[in-house]
């Protein structure tokens, strides 16, 4: 048996109780990995995929799409605006997200999310991608008139469930650049960009982050956000689409 190979989607999923690694195949199964990310033979049909990762935090950049800035008028920052969403947040692709009726507009944002490899600190540019285990879909779900009103972003980032991530892991260092996002609302396409127009790069916000914190193997990274977000309601269901990685899908429930 083989380490798994660079491309690879690699899932974490539940069976029987027990959350494994394992191997997504084409039809949908899942090969369970070893400890070591190596085949074991063992299939599992049924299995229910988590977040692909368990990391110690979650960062996510905002205004890194030159078109989002643009449809925000905003002008593009001069370094990565970083911030926070709390572990609480994680949510597996096919989960439901929950929101209240209180909150007022709840938007998607379809992301490319980093998961890093390897702990690192002061990570140069030009090594970033070394620290890097794979990719995978991302949802940056904001309750926008929170944000209004609060003038910061913590409780319109922090519900649970606002981060949901996957389906897998795509197991490489790097994303081509013509790779696509789309995000569908109820399969209409809301949301489509290239990777390209990202203003700061993955090494870029891998080199910056680690300047002031450290950044632990397993963490999350949200690369922001292309232009058309738009409101959810109760019921609707939306899939963010990366090019090589999958389709990640979530209903969303309003409740009182």
């Amino acid at each position: 048996m083989s380490e798994a190979k660079k491309g690879s989607r690699i899932v974490r999923f539940e069976y029987g109780g027990v959350a494994e690694p394992g191997l997504l195949l084409e039809d949908g199964r899942v090969e369970v990995l070893d400890a070591e990310l190596q085949p074991t033979g063992t299939i599992r049909e049924g299995a229910r995929l988590l977040a692909p990762t368990s990391p110690h935090a979650i960062w996510c950049v905002g205004l890194n799409y030159r078109e989002h800035a643009k449809e925000t008028n905003k002008t593009p920052p001069e370094e990565p605006c970083i911030f926070l969403k709390p572990l609480t947040c994680l949510a597996a692709h096919n989960e439901t997200i929950r929101f209240p009726s209180w909150a007022g507009r709840i938007d998607y944002e379809g992301e490319l999310a980093v998961v890093l490899g390897k702990t690192c600190r002061n990570v140069p540019e030009a090594e970033a991608l070394k620290f890097v285990r794979g990719y995978a879909c991302f949802n940056d779900v904001t309750a926008r008139t929170l944000q209004g009103r609060d003038g910061q972003w913590t409780r319109a980032k922090s519900f649970d469930g606002f981060a949901p991530m996957g389906p897998c892991l795509l197991y490489q260092p790097e994303m081509p650049q013509d790779a696509m996002l789309t995000t569908r609302l109820n399969g209409e396409v809301v949301q489509q960009g290239p990777l390209s127009d990202m203003i700061f790069s993955v090494s870029r916000i891998i080199a910056h982050i680690s300047r002031f914190a450290t950044l632990h193997a397993g963490d999350v990274i949200a690369t922001g956000t292309p232009s058309g977000i738009g409101p959810v309601k109760d019921g609707d269901e939306v899939e963010v689409e990366i090019t090589g990685i999958g389709v990640l899908c979530n209903r969303f429930v309003e409740e009182d």
